[in-house]
């Protein structure tokens, strides 16, 4: 069975949501950021990024992770390209040239899109969105956002979806990615027929069951 080892809040919600997608049954394994944590080495600990269970699995100490079939990945967006690859259906690449496509797609979504969006959703959750310095952050980030998402709109303009216009995991990675800077409303109209993608990609009910976990674990924290 898949194992996935980190929490909904984090970039696990990516291997959530593909799993969920696609209907692979899976063990979650929690596991927290240790810097959510005072004491992350504490005896009474949970599990997280710098215990030494946890870096048995990933020895970079981030998560996610996945286990499966005695193959061990850690990289989110790589991890969902793996699952397509094996399981198959619509969400895989119907051929070469498609499986191609989606590489591409999810290798940009990790060069130019997430270096911008990531800023975005660590600036609220370290509580800094309010500040002069955090302001400044989100500004440079939303002006480095701006090219890569004006491209993917143009891209869109023909399409409902990026590869070969039905939802695949090249939909699912990048909508991850571009879910951080989504605090950033007033990006989102310069953009309209990326905005309608999106609205599309989180309609489905394989997303809304992730997301109703993630509601879940920050309501029991």
């Amino acid at each position: 069975m898949l194992t996935i080892y980190g929490v909904y809040r984090s970039r696990a919600s990516r291997n959530y949501w593909m799993a969920e997608e696609m209907g692979i049954p899976y063990r979650s394994v929690p596991v927290i950021q240790a810097r959510r944590l005072a004491d992350p080495l504490a005896p009474d600990a949970p599990l997280n990024t710098k215990s030494p269970a946890f870096l048995t699995v990933n020895p970079m100490g981030l998560i996610p992770a996945i286990e499966d079939d005695g193959l061990v990945l850690s990289e989110s967006l790589a991890n969902n390209l793996y699952l397509a690859r094996k399981h198959g259906g619509p969400l895989s690449g119907a051929d070469v040239r498609e499986e191609g496509e989606m590489t591409a797609w999810t290798l940009w979504a990790a060069t130019e899109v997430e270096p911008h969006s990531v800023r975005i959703v660590l600036t609220y959750d370290n509580a800094r969105d309010n500040t002069p310095e955090g302001q400044a952050v989100i500004t440079t980030a939303v002006h480095g956002l701006e090219k890569p998402l004006a491209r993917l709109n143009t891209h869109l303009q023909a399409t409902d979806y990026v590869v070969g216009n039905r939802f695949t995991v090249a939909d699912l990675n990048l909508a991850e990615v571009i879910r951080y800077a989504m605090s950033e409303t007033y990006l989102f109209e310069k953009y309209p027929h990326m905005k309608g993608w999106l609205a599309r990609c989180h309609a489905r009910p394989a997303f809304e069951r992730m997301m109703a976990g993630r509601h879940k674990e920050v309501a029991d924290a």
